[in-house]
C-alpha cells in the first residue's frame, strides 16, 4: 500500500524564522517515521532555488522562476505579497502532487485563500495558524466557521474562538527540537563567558527576538536602566537580534541613558559562520576569525546562528526577559525554559499560557492599549514591573533558581517538545484517509474581469470594493496593495487605469487556471485549412477588422477563417458571412509559434494574423511560408 502523501505549506525548513524552525523540527520527525511521502511548499522561495534540493523530503517553491511572470505579479504589492505566501502556484502544487493531506502553517492571511479552492474540502485540510490579539481577526473567525481543522498555536486564541461558539478549534503548539537546548555545567558557562570577555559576576539579562514593533524593546531598555541604577550596577543586557531592522536600539539606549558597553548583541560571520557576543559597533565589520571584509553582521533571518550556537547564547544568561505586545507562541520563551532559565513574560496573548501554573514564569504586568488602524488590543509592559521581577531573580537563592529552572524545563518538554507535538501529528495523520481525486479542479476562482465596479467617493473604500469585486480578495487600508494604489491615486493616476489593471490581472489569473484541449474548439474536418485572425479588443478595432475578412477569404478560399476576441465582443462578429467561428481570446494567442507550430508542435492554423501586437512586441510574420502577396508594391 502506498504511503500517505502530506503537503506541508509553510516557511522553508532552512529559514531562520519561527515558522521555518518549526517546519524543520516537525518534518524531520515525520520523515524519520518512514510512514509518509512528505512534500513542502516553501513560502517566499522561487521554483528551482538551490535550497529546495537540500532537504530529504521534496521541497517546492511558491514563486515562478520566470522573471516576466514575477514582474507581472509585482505590479500590485498585494498580489505579490499573496504570491510570496503561495497563492499563485498552490493549485499547480495540489494537481501535481495529489496529496492526501494538506497542512497550511502560516499567519492566517498567508493561507486562508485556500479555503474556497475546490480541492480544500475534498482532501483532509488543516490551517494551523498563529492568532495573537483580541478581537480575533475576522478572517480567522470566518475560517473557523467554514473548516473542520483550524488549529492555533496558543490556547489564548482557542479560548476566545470557543467563546464565540467555534468549538472545533484546538491548540497544537509549534514543536521545538529540544536536543540542543539544555543547561550547561557551570564550568562550560564560565568558559563561554571567558571566550567573550564577560566576567563571572556580571548579571546578564537576555532577550532573543526578531526586531519587530511588537517586541517591547523600549520598555525593556527602560526597565533595564532602572534595574542597573537601583539594584545591580554590573548588569548587562544581551539582545540577540538584528540591529538593522525594526527598533533603533542605539538611539533608545541614549534615550534611557544606557552605556553602549552594557548592551550586548550577537554577531555572525556570513563566510566562516563563527559568532561573537559583543557590544553593538555597527554592521559590515571585518571578521576577527577569517578576516572577511564586511563579513560580520548582527544575527538575522538570512544569516543566523545554528541551534547549538543559540543554546550557547542562552547559557550566557542569568535570566530571560520577554516583554511583547502580543505573540502567537514566542518560541524563545520555551527554549529559555529548556535551558532552565527563569523567564519573565508579559501575561497577555500567548503569554497567558507561558505564565500558567507549572510554567515557573514570573509575570510582567502590563497596561492595555488599542493599536492604531488594526484596533487590536495590545499590551504595553510596565518598565517598573520588569525592574521588580529582575530584582526578584537577582536576589533569589541559588537553590530556588535551580528548582524553578528544572520545573520550567519539564513543563516545556511536556508541552512543546518535538516528541510531544510530533506524536499528536502522527496520530492525526494515521487517522486520515487516502484521497480519491475524482473531483474537478475547475471551480471558479471568484475573479471577475467583467465585474461592475461599485462607485464610492472615498478612494479607500473604492479600492476595497475593487479588490473584492474583481480579484475576489479581502483587503483593508493596512494592506500593501491598498497603500500602493492610494499613493498612485494621490499622484494623479486616474481610476480607469487602475480598473483596467485589475481587470487584466483577473483575466490573466483565469487564463492561467484554464486547462483547455484547444483542438476541441476547432472544426473536425478543416485541419490544415484554418486561418486565424486575432484582435482581443476593442469595439472600434474589431469593427474595422471586419473590413479585412472578405479579402482574407479571397486569398484563402478553401480555408476556414477563425476570429479570436474577448467574449464581450463576440456579438460584433455574429452573422458575419466570412467568419467560420469566433473563439475566445486567451493569452497563448499572443504566441505565433503556438498557433502556427514549431518543431514537434504542429500548431493549429496554417496562418495566424496578430495585428494587435505587430513586430514591436512579438514575432508574428512567419505564416509557415504560405502567406500570399496580394499587392506587390516593389518589383526589381
Amino acid at each position: 500500500m502506498s504511503k500517505l502523501k502530506v503537503l506541508y505549506h509553510s516557511d522553508n525548513s532552512l529559514a531562520k524564522t519561527g515558522f521555518g524552525r518549526v517546519s524543520k523540527a516537525l518534518l524531520t520527525y515525520l520523515y524519520k517515521t518512514g510512514k509518509y511521502d512528505i512534500y513542502q511548499y516553501c513560502c517566499g522561495v522561487h521554483e528551482g532555488h538551490p535550497d529546495l534540493i537540500r532537504t530529504p523530503w521534496k521541497s517546492l517553491g511558491v514563486l515562478p522562476n520566470n522573471q516576466q511572470e514575477v514582474n507581472e505579479l509585482n505590479k500590485d504589492p498585494q498580489v505579490a505579497r499573496q504570491a510570496s505566501y503561495g497563492s499563485h502556484l498552490i493549485d499547480k502544487a495540489i494537481k501535481e502532487i495529489k496529496p492526501d493531506v494538506y497542512i497550511g502553517t502560516q499567519d492566517i492571511w498567508g493561507i486562508d485563500y485556500s479555503i474556497d479552492k475546490p480541492w480544500f474540502k475534498n482532501i483532509t485540510s488543516v490551517l494551523w495558524t498563529t492568532l495573537d490579539s483580541l478581537p480575533i481577526l475576522p478572517s480567522a473567525v470566518e475560517a473557523a466557521k467554514k473548516i473542520d481543522n483550524l488549529w492555533v498555536w496558543s490556547n489564548f486564541a482557542e479560548k476566545e474562538l470557543h467563546s464565540l461558539g467555534y468549538n472545533k478549534v484546538k491548540t497544537v503548539h509549534g514543536p521545538i527540537e529540544t536536543v540542543p537546548f539544555f543547561k550547561y555545567p557551570k564550568e562550560k558557562k564560565l568558559e563561554l563567558r571567558k571566550r567573550f570577555n564577560l566576567n563571572e559576576d556580571e548579571f546578564i539579562i537576555g532577550f532573543v527576538f526578531r526586531n519587530q514593533l511588537r517586541k517591547s524593546v523600549p520598555n525593556l531598555l527602560e526597565g533595564f536602566s532602572l534595574f542597573k541604577k537601583r539594584t545591580c550596577s554590573k548588569a548587562k543586557l544581551l539582545l540577540h537580534t538584528h540591529f538593522g531592522e525594526g527598533w533603533d536600539i542605539p538611539r533608545l539606549m541614549q534615550q534611557y541613558g544606557i552605556d553602549g558597553n552594557d548592551v550586548l548583541t550577537t554577531y555572525i560571520c556570513k563566510d566562516c559562520k563563527n559568532y561573537f557576543i559583543h557590544p553593538f559597533v555597527g554592521q559590515d565589520k571585518e571578521c576577527p576569525m577569517c578576516k572577511s571584509k564586511k563579513g560580520l553582521n548582527t544575527t538575522n533571518t538570512q544569516n543566523g546562528v545554528t541551534e547549538q550556537q543559540l543554546a550557547d547564547v542562552y547559557n550566557l544568561m542569568d535570566v530571560y526577559c520577554h516583554p511583547f505586545t502580543s505573540g502567537g507562541q514566542e518560541i524563545p520563551i520555551q527554549e529559555a525554559k529548556l535551558c532552565e532559565l527563569i523567564t519573565l513574560v508579559t501575561n497577555y496573548s500567548c503569554g497567558e499560557e507561558m505564565c500558567e501554573e507549572g510554567s515557573e514564569s514570573l509575570v510582567l504586568d502590563w497596561s492595555k492599549y488599542t493599536e492604531h488602524n488594526t484596533q487590536f488590543i495590545k499590551a504595553s509592559t510596565y518598565p517598573e514591573s520588569i525592574y521588580k521581577q529582575l530584582t526578584k531573580v537577582y536576589r533569589m537563592s541559588e537553590i530556588k533558581k535551580i528548582d524553578k529552572g528544572a520545573k520550567a524545563r519539564n513543563w516545556a518538554l511536556e508541552n512543546f517538545s518535538i516528541e510531544s507535538v510530533g506524536k499528536k501529528f502522527e496520530e492525526f495523520l494515521d487517522s486520515c484517509p487516502k484521497t480519491e481525486y475524482d473531483f474537478k479542479f475547475d471551480q471558479s476562482s471568484g475573479k471577475n474581469p467583467d465585474a461592475k465596479v461599485r462607485e464610492a467617493k472615498d478612494d479607500s473604500e473604492w479600492l476595497i470594493y475593487l479588490y473584492k469585486d474583481i480579484l475576489n480578495m479581502n483587503v483593508d487600508q493596512n494592506d500593501d496593495g491598498h497603500k500602493h494604489w492610494m499613493a498612485q491615486l494621490a499622484r494623479g493616476t486616474d481610476r480607469k487605469s487602475i480598473v483596467d489593471f485589475f481587470r487584466q490581472t483577473a483575466q490573466k489569473d483565469i487564463d492561467k487556471d484554464k486547462k483547455i484541449n484547444f483542438e476541441d474548439l476547432l472544426g473536425k474536418d478543416d485541419k490544415g485549412k484554418r486561418i486565424l485572425y486575432v484582435m482581443p479588443e476593442s469595439i472600434g478595432d474589431i469593427y474595422i477588422s471586419t473590413a479585412l475578412f472578405e479579402n482574407i477569404k479571397q486569398l484563402y478560399p478553401d480555408h476556414n477563417l477563425y476570429v479570436a476576441t474577448k467574449p464581450q465582443y463576440h456579438e460584433i462578429l455574429a452573422g458575419n458571412p466570412h467568419v467560420y467561428k469566433t473563439l475566445s481570446f486567451i493569452e497563448q494567442m499572443n504566441n505565433l509559434l503556438w498557433l502556427e507550430g514549431q518543431g514537434d508542435h504542429e500548431g493549429f492554423f496554417e496562418v495566424a494574423y496578430l495585428p494587435h501586437v505587430g513586430t514591436q512586441k512579438f514575432f508574428d510574420y512567419q505564416h509557415n511560408g504560405k502567406d500570399k502577396i496580394q499587392f506587390d508594391l516593389c518589383t526589381y
